[in-house]
C-alpha cells in the first residue's frame, strides 16, 4: 500500500442541500455561522486520516451520499469528492414534487437529466428522492385543483328575460321542438339548490334542430356588440350549436364556442363536466334595421342524450352599453395596470401589476406581496386608493372585490377619513374567492384601504367595487362550486398518477431505486391524517385526500411504471429514538404488501446526535431485520450542537459514526444490506443554509478536509481500525 501525502481541497462554491426531516429541517439562513475546520486535531491524527483510501473501498455495500445537484454540477472539488468517495448519490431537494412540477402541474425534466448525465460519467448510480411526500410538494398547484371552481359572472348586465325559466312556465320561451322533453329541473344547476334547463333528446334524434329552446326577443342597439353565454353539461357526449333567426346575415355561423382560441366550428362538443359556451356578436353580424334578434339553443344533433344549461348562467350582454354602476374607486378591473393604487406600507416591493394569467378576468390584477405575519398589524402592508366621489353621512356603501392568495391568508379592507371603518378579517385560499363589504357612511370617507399585513403571503386582487347603492344593474354575481370529497379524491389520485408514472417512464433507463413513499408515520407510530397542522407553502397530505391506501397506490404506480427490478423503499425518520415509531412503519409496509403493493425496501434516516440511545439503534436494527426487507441507512448524519467542536466533539462523533456502521453490519444480514448513505459532505456554512445552521454533523470539515469521523467510518465500514496497518512513513 502505497500512503499519500496530505492533500486538502478547497471549495470554490457550496449549496444548499435539503432533507426529508421536515421536523427537524430548519428553513432559514443563519448569517453568523462560522466555518468548522479540524485544524485543532492532533497532527498525528491529521496524518493518520490523511493516509485513508476513498470510504467506497472499504465496504461492499452501496455507500452513497445526499448532495446538491447544483453544487455538484457547478464545483469541480466538490464533484471530485463525491465521485471519489461514493457509489449512489441521492439529490438533496432537485427530484422532489415541489422543485419539478409548475403551476400547471407540468414537469421540468431539465436539471435532473442534466445532474443524471454527469453522474453517469463518474460511474456513480442515482436513488431517486422522493415521489410522494407531505413536504416539498408544489401544494399550490395541488391545492388549486382541488379548490372551488368560481364561475364568473356575465360581463355585463343581463338584457336577457329569464323569468320564464327561474318561475318554471317558459314564458317568452318556445320550446318548438321538445324531443323527449324540456323542463326545469330543481337542485340540478352548478350551485347546490340551483336551477337547470333540462333538455333530452329523442331516440330519432338527428338534426340539430331536432330539439330545439328558442329565446325572447333580445333588443339590440345598433353598432353594439353583443355576448351570449351560459353553462351545459350532458350525461353522456353530446353536441350543440347556437343559431338565429333572420336579423342576423348569418343564421348558423361557425364560432368558437368556447372562447378557447380554436378554430371555428358548427357544433360544440359537451361532456359531463360544465362548461360555459360564450359567443360574440359583432355589429356587422346583424342585418341593417334590426332592432332584435332570437337565438335557438339547438340540441339535437345526437339521439338519447341528456343536456343541463344552468339557469342562472344563461345571459345576453351588451358589451357596449353605458355603465349602470358608478364605481366610487377609479381602474378598479386593473386592465391598465394598477394607477391610482398606492403603498401606504410594507416593504417596497409589496405592490405591482400582474398580468391576464394571474387575473380573475379581463388583462390583469394586483398583486400584493406580504413579509409580515401579525393579525393585530394588518396596516403593516397596507395598500391604498382615493374615492372618487364624497360620501354622504347616514348612506349605505357595499365595498366588493375578487381575491385570492397563493396560500391560505387573510385580508382586511378599512377606510381613510376622520373616523375609519374596519371590515373583519375574511380568509382567503388559492381559489377566487368574492367578497362584500357594507357599512354606513359618515361623510368624511376619503379612501380605501387593503390591509393584508396579517398573514405572509402572495395575494391577487381583481374587481374592485365601491358603489353607494343609487346605481343599479350590473354584471351577474361569479358562482362558486365547492367539489365533493369523491371529486378531491378521484382529482388527487390523478394527479400522483400523473407525477409518479411520468417521473418512472422518464428515468426508467437510469434510476432503478427510490424512496417512493416518505414520512408516513407520526411519532406515536400511527399513520398521518393529513391534518397534523403543518402551514408550510410546500405541505400536502396525499393522505388526507386518498386515504390510509395512498401508499399502496403510489407502490403499484412505481412498479408498474418502473422496472420490475428496480428497488423501491419507504423512508422515515426518528425510528431509533421512537421504537413505537418503527414498528408502526413495519406495520403500515405489512399492510401495504396485503393490499397487492410490494415494498424491496425500508429506510431510516437516522438524522442523530451524540446523545441518542445506543441501545435503541441496535434495537432499531433488529426490528428491521426482522422484516426480511433491504434495509438502508438513507440520510446519516451526527450533529454535535455546535458549529466550532472541540477536539473531544471530534472524537464522539467519529465513535457514533463508527457505532451505527457496526450495528447496521452486525444485525441486518447481508443479503439486507443495500447500503448507507451519509447526508452532505462537508461542515462549510454554504452546504448548511437551509438545514442544519450552526452545526458540525459531516465527514468533512469546512475546508473539505477529512475530520475524525471520516476515520470513524471507515473503520466501521472496514471492521477493523484501518490506521494499525499503516507504517511511520510517508511514501510518495
Amino acid at each position: 500500500m502505497k500512503y499519500k501525502y496530505i492533500i486538502p481541497v478547497i471549495a470554490s462554491s457550496l449549496m444548499l442541500l435539503a432533507s426529508c426531516d421536515d421536523n427537524l429541517m430548519e428553513w432559514e439562513k443563519d448569517p453568523e455561522h462560522g466555518e468548522v475546520t479540524g485544524a485543532e486535531l492532533p497532527l498525528e491524527l491529521v496524518e493518520k486520516i490523511s493516509r485513508y483510501d476513498n470510504l467506497k473501498t472499504y465496504t461492499d455495500f452501496v455507500l452513497g451520499n445526499g448532495i446538491g445537484a447544483d453544487l455538484y454540477l457547478t464545483d469541480a472539488a466538490y464533484r471530485k469528492i463525491v465521485n471519489d468517495n461514493f457509489d449512489e448519490v441521492t439529490p438533496g431537494y432537485e427530484m422532489k414534487h415541489g422543485a419539478m412540477v409548475n403551476s400547471k402541474g407540468e414537469i421540468n425534466f431539465t436539471k435532473v437529466d442534466a445532474f443524471i448525465a454527469e453522474t453517469k460519467k463518474a460511474g456513480l448510480t442515482v436513488f431517486g428522492h422522493t415521489l410522494v411526500w407531505h413536504s416539498n410538494q408544489n401544494a399550490s398547484y395541488l391545492n388549486s385543483i382541488i379548490a372551488p371552481t368560481v364561475i364568473p359572472g356575465s360581463s355585463g348586465t343581463n338584457t336577457l328575460d329569464v323569468a320564464g325559466l327561474k318561475n318554471g312556465t317558459f314564458t317568452n320561451w318556445a320550446r318548438n321542438n321538445p324531443g323527449k322533453g324540456i323542463a326545469i329541473a330543481a337542485n340540478e344547476g352548478l350551485a347546490t339548490g340551483s336551477q337547470a334547463i333540462k333538455l333530452e333528446s329523442s331516440a330519432t334524434s338527428s338534426a340539430p334542430y331536432n330539439l330545439q329552446l328558442t329565446s325572447p326577443d333580445v333588443s339590440i342597439v345598433s353598432g353594439h356588440n353583443y355576448e351570449i353565454s351560459f353553462y351545459i353539461k350532458s350525461d353522456v357526449t353530446g353536441k350543440g350549436r347556437i343559431s338565429f333567426n333572420a336579423s342576423l346575415t348569418n343564421q348558423y355561423p361557425y364560432k368558437d364556442w368556447f372562447s378557447t382560441g380554436g378554430s371555428w366550428t358548427e357544433a360544440f362538443a359537451t361532456t359531463s363536466a360544465w362548461q360555459q359556451v360564450k359567443i360574440k356578436l359583432a355589429p356587422g353580424d346583424f342585418v341593417g334595421g334590426s332592432t332584435n334578434f332570437k337565438f335557438n339553443i339547438d340540441l339535437g344533433y345526437l339521439p338519447n342524450v341528456t343536456y343541463l344549461i344552468d339557469v342562472n348562467t344563461i345571459a345576453v350582454v351588451d358589451l357596449d352599453a353605458a355603465a349602470t354602476v358608478t364605481n366610487l374607486v377609479a381602474n378598479g378591473n386593473f386592465n391598465a395596470g394598477i394607477s391610482g393604487w398606492s403603498k401606504y406600507n410594507g416593504a417596497n416591493d409589496a405592490l405591482s401589476a400582474a398580468g391576464a394569467a394571474d387575473a380573475y378576468e379581463g388583462n390583469g390584477a394586483m398583486k400584493v406581496v406580504n413579509a409580515t405575519s401579525d393579525a393585530a398589524n394588518q396596516w403593516k402592508t397596507q395598500i391604498h386608493a382615493d374615492f372618487t366621489s364624497t360620501f354622504t353621512s347616514g348612506k349605505e356603501y357595499t365595498i366588493s372585490y375578487m381575491i385570492r392568495s397563493e396560500a391560505t391568508g387573510s385580508v382586511r379592507c378599512s377606510t381613510t377619513g376622520t373616523t375609519a371603518h374596519y371590515q373583519g378579517d375574511q380568509a382567503t385560499t388559492p381559489s377566487w374567492k368574492l367578497v362584500e363589504w357594507k357599512f354606513t357612511g359618515n361623510g368624511t370617507e376619503t379612501g380605501l384601504n387593503f390591509d393584508l399585513g396579517g398573514a405572509a403571503g402572495t395575494y391577487y386582487i381583481d374587481n374592485v367595487s365601491v358603489t353607494d347603492g343609487s346605481s343599479g344593474g350590473g354584471p351577474t354575481a361569479p358562482i362558486t362550486i365547492n367539489k365533493t370529497e369523491a371529486e378531491k379524491t378521484k382529482i388527487i389520485g390523478d394527479a400522483m398518477t400523473d407525477w409518479v408514472s411520468k417521473m418512472m417512464t422518464h428515468y426508467k433507463t437510469s434510476v432503478f431505486a427510490w424512496d417512493v413513499v416518505n414520512e408516513p408515520m407520526k411519532e406515536d407510530g400511527t399513520l398521518r391524517t393529513g391534518n397534523e397542522g403543518d402551514t408550510a407553502a410546500d405541505f400536502f397530505s396525499w393522505i388526507k385526500y386518498l386515504g390510509k391506501d395512498y401508499a399502496v397506490t403510489a407502490f403499484k404506480l412505481a412498479r408498474q411504471y418502473g422496472n420490475a427490478t428496480d428497488k423501491l423503499f419507504i423512508n422515515d425518520y426518528n425510528l431509533e429514538s421512537r421504537l413505537d415509531k418503527c414498528d408502526g412503519l413495519i406495520q403500515y409496509v405489512e399492510y401495504i404488501e396485503s393490499q397487492g403493493g410490494k415494498v424491496d425496501g425500508i429506510g431510516t434516516q437516522m438524522h442523530i446526535g451524540l446523545n441518542t440511545d445506543k441501545d435503541k439503534i441496535a434495537q432499531m436494527f433488529q426490528k428491521l431485520a426482522a422484516t426480511g426487507k433491504l434495509i438502508k441507512i438513507s440520510e446519516l448524519d451526527v450533529r454535535l450542537g455546535t458549529n466550532a467542536p472541540t477536539v473531544a466533539q471530534q472524537a464522539s462523533q467519529a465513535e457514533m459514526y463508527q457505532y451505527v456502521v457496526d450495528m447496521y453490519k452486525k444485525h441486518i444480514p447481508a443479503a439486507q444490506q443495500y447500503g448507507i448513505t451519509v447526508w452532505g459532505v462537508s461542515d462549510n456554512s454554504k452546504e448548511h443554509e437551509f438545514w442544519l445552521p450552526d452545526e458540525a454533523p459531516n465527514l468533512w470539515d469546512a475546508n473539505y478536509v477529512r475530520k475524525h469521523a471520516y476515520k470513524g467510518t471507515a473503520d466501521g465500514l472496514a471492521g477493523k481500525d484501518v490506521s494499525k496497518d499503516f507504517s511511520g512513513e510517508l511514501v510518495k
